[in-house]
């Protein structure tokens, strides 16, 4: 029996916890997976670590054993009193107890130049999160997360397949993606009925692909994708060109306006959102 899987359960035990569906509340019970979230976030004595949903701290421990500092995001008011009594003592330790989705970051991380984001992430609110995080602009080296496999799959999608959809375009635009591994419902408490998957996103210093309009690409991005089984000439109208316009900029971007969202790679997704914004 694991080391973590002893503790965890023993503090449940120890403060009568009860997990919060709602809240979406699965606890860490294996050192492997432990192990390798730390190393595949690639912790390091300079390295301030944001930590979102700690549960009861028992990854926060072990990269409070190779970070600078770290400072958790707490939603549940149970669990404040459980990190505080247990890891209040820690010099490296901080706990802010709000909702991530609200927190300003840039008010956490302050002056700090090497700011890495690592959490097990709830499923519910997976997508949200790591949408504030990149379109916001704070300044991440890198985000090392678990969460459900799924969602996982989209971020590190290619074009022409099923899984490629808008997620995987946002999040390539600002990051370099890799897949850390594979984590069964087993390792969990209470356990999941998904598979997870540990991923890190590396943040680029400049977005992938330069475009004139940010806002336009988006758009057209989730036009395509909302209206996946449609060609790019109909999910297109809605970005308010008339038919004219939008067929001078099919011809000027070079791309079939037969072809579907799911076909285009991100550098043709900025050739085309160029082309609408210059025929607008």
């Amino acid at each position: 029996m694991d080391l973590i899987d002893v503790k965890t359960k023993e503090l449940v035990k120890k403060y009568n916890f009860r997990f919060s569906k709602s809240l979406g509340q699965n606890f860490l019970l294996d050192d492997s997976v432990l192990e390798d979230i730390v190393n595949g976030a690639d912790v390091n004595e300079e390295d301030f670590i944001i930590e979102i949903g700690p549960g009861v701290g028992t990854l926060t421990v072990q990269l409070m054993k190779r970070a600078k500092k770290v400072t958790c995001i707490e939603l549940d008011n149970d669990l404040i009193p459980i990190l505080e009594q247990e890891l209040g003592e820690y010099q490296k330790f901080q706990l802010i107890h709000n909702d991530a989705l609200k927190v300003d970051f840039n008010e956490i991380i302050g002056e700090e130049q090497s700011v890495k984001l690592v959490a097990n992430l709830p499923y519910y609110v997976t997508t949200p999160i790591i949408i504030k995080l990149l379109k916001q602009g704070y300044k991440f080296k890198s985000l090392t997360i678990m969460i459900q496999k799924e969602v996982a799959e989209r971020i590190d999608a290619e074009p022409n397949c099923k899984a490629y959809g808008a997620l995987s375009v946002l999040v390539q635009y600002y990051c370099n993606t890799k897949i850390i591994r594979k984590v069964s419902p087993e390792s969990f408490m209470p356990r999941p009925k998904v598979d997870s998957i540990v991923i890190r996103l590396d943040r680029l210093e400049e977005p992938r692909i330069k475009v004139k309009d940010e806002k336009l690409l988006f758009d057209i991005v989730r036009a395509g994708f909302n209206m996946r089984r449609k060609t790019l000439w109909n999910s297109t109208k809605v970005i308010g060109l008339s038919k004219e316009n939008l067929q001078k900029a099919f011809d000027k971007s070079g791309i079939d306006p037969k072809r579907r969202a799911e076909t285009l790679t991100l550098e043709e997704f900025a050739i085309l959102t160029d082309s609408i914004y210059e025929c607008k």
